[in-house]
């Protein structure tokens, strides 16, 4: 069932009705128009169109319909994002830190909600996702971590501590000395949502200018390698590829995730495993790893790999990249059972990271731009409720989205290079360092990691 994005990630490569790119002739003028067609593009225009039916949108691709980071990453839709603890560990911003944790709780029902009423088969399943202590001292944190969120008004139906028996019964990940289980997260199929999206979002009556790269963005227009299109408001949604806009350059540092795929797995492995709900499910290590069940019963398992000098991009990753075969190798070591089967797929993607790690959604009333993105690679939800705040936003619309506190919250730009490449390498090192120092000696690491929390916070 190939397709020419066969080799961009296994989600692309599992669908096969793909539809042709579609590059309409571009209008003179829109009410809206928004850069990108991942979701955070997708989900914006998606509801402005339901807040106005009259309002014409246009949205303008540089490659396809999902060709980023959101037909690339490991498929789970959490509700959680960068920023939100530091907002409950301080008691002057709890309340609004608590507020913002129990809307992206409810985008992920958002999410299969849309699903369901969109007829959109992404494969969606709400089985939470597990947080596994791997090392023993790791219990005693997630332990009080389980506490304090239960302090602050969170209950068991949100997070709870699975002790060591009932832990290795839901995930055979080894070691596994028990697990946070946090309910609010989904399992989904990314790429099928992205499309999915794309085709919901021409029902409603948008055009998606596919193979139309834009190059500036400015009050009132938008300028891109086919001509100029006049815009009453103009949403920015590039993450990481938020550079190839003039001006934009150093705003979002791309960073790659790495992810594999496995080739179906017989039941008795899985009863090995477990997943039985699909949970997603990864551990404490700072070089974050992720994995899913998938619908065809696959595991997908991805690792955090880093960034490329000057902020480069590659169109794909190949499979024998040494960053892909790195996390395959985690495949059998977290999964022994796993030993002898093939992994059938090794892709790349790139997510936006702003230089305060936190996403963002901001608007100028003035200029009538914005921007929405920086996800730092848990952006499937968190996009989701992003297009819905800038919805409200470009509407002029005041509502409880848009007292969120992430709303304007933009950072700094990055250094220049070689201070950028040195920065994000001595990220990577340190973190590195720190988990193989965990892992060694079953002690936390005092000194790469005091050095990585200087870097990340």
């Amino acid at each position: 069932m190939a397709n020419e994005l066969s080799d961009v990630s296994f989600w692309f490569d599992s669908i096969d009705d793909l539809p042709p790119i579609e590059t309409p002739p571009l209008p003179a003028a829109v009410d809206v128009a928004i850069v990108g067609a991942g979701f955070t593009g997708l989900w914006t225009a998606y509801y402005l169109k339901q807040r106005d039916p009259g309002l014409s949108i246009g949205v303008f691709e540089a490659e396809r319909v999902g060709f980023g980071a959101s037909g690339r990453n490991g498929g789970w839709c959490i509700g959680m994002a960068w920023g939100v603890e530091p907002l409950l560990r301080n008691p002057q911003t709890r309340s609004r830190g608590v507020a913002l944790a129990r809307t992206l709780f409810d985008t992920v029902d958002e999410v299969g909600r849309v699903c369901q009423a969109e007829n959109i088969d992404a494969h969606y399943a709400k089985g939470g996702t597990l947080n596994v202590a791997t090392i023993p001292f790791q219990v005693p944190l997630l332990q009080r971590h389980v506490e304090h969120m239960h302090r602050l008004g969170f209950g068991d139906d949100d997070y709870r501590w699975l002790p060591p028996d009932e832990s290795r019964r839901r995930i055979g990940i080894t070691p596994n000395h028990g697990a946070v289980d946090f309910r609010h997260c989904a399992a989904v199929q990314p790429a099928r949502l992205a499309v999915g999206l794309g085709r919901t979002v021409r029902k409603q009556g948008t055009p998606i200018y596919e193979a139309t790269p834009v190059t500036a963005i400015e009050p009132g227009r938008v300028v891109t390698q086919r001509g100029s299109v006049k815009a009453s408001a103009v949403v920015r949604a590039t993450e990481g590829y938020t550079d190839s806009i003039a001006g934009e350059r150093r705003r979002l540092m791309p960073l790659y995730s790495m992810v594999t795929a496995t080739e179906p797995l017989p039941a008795e492995i899985w009863r090995q495993i477990g997943l039985e709900r699909r949970e997603c499910f990864g551990d404490s290590r700072r070089v974050v790893i992720y994995g899913q069940r998938t619908l065809d019963d696959r595991l997908v398992l991805g690792g955090r790999a880093g960034y490329y000098f000057a902020s480069k991009k590659r169109r794909t990753i190949p499979s024998d990249d040494p960053k892909v075969v790195r996390v395959k190798k985690l495949v059998t070591k977290l999964f022994p059972m796993l030993a002898g089967y093939r992994i059938t797929h090794g892709w790349g993607g790139l997510m936006g990271v702003p230089r305060h790690w936190r996403p963002c959604v901001q608007w100028n009333r003035e200029t009538r731009t914005g921007w929405a993105g920086g996800y730092v690679g848990e952006g499937v939800a968190a996009s989701n409720l992003a297009g819905r705040t800038m919805a409200d936003l470009v509407a002029g619309r005041t509502s409880a989205l848009t007292e969120l506190p992430w709303i304007d919250d933009a950072s700094r730009r990055w250094e220049v290079e070689p201070l950028r490449f040195f920065g994000a390498k001595a990220i990577e090192q340190f973190g590195d360092r720190a988990d193989r120092a965990e892992f060694e000696t079953g002690k936390p690491s005092k000194f790469w990691g005091g050095l990585f929390r200087t870097f990340v916070g």
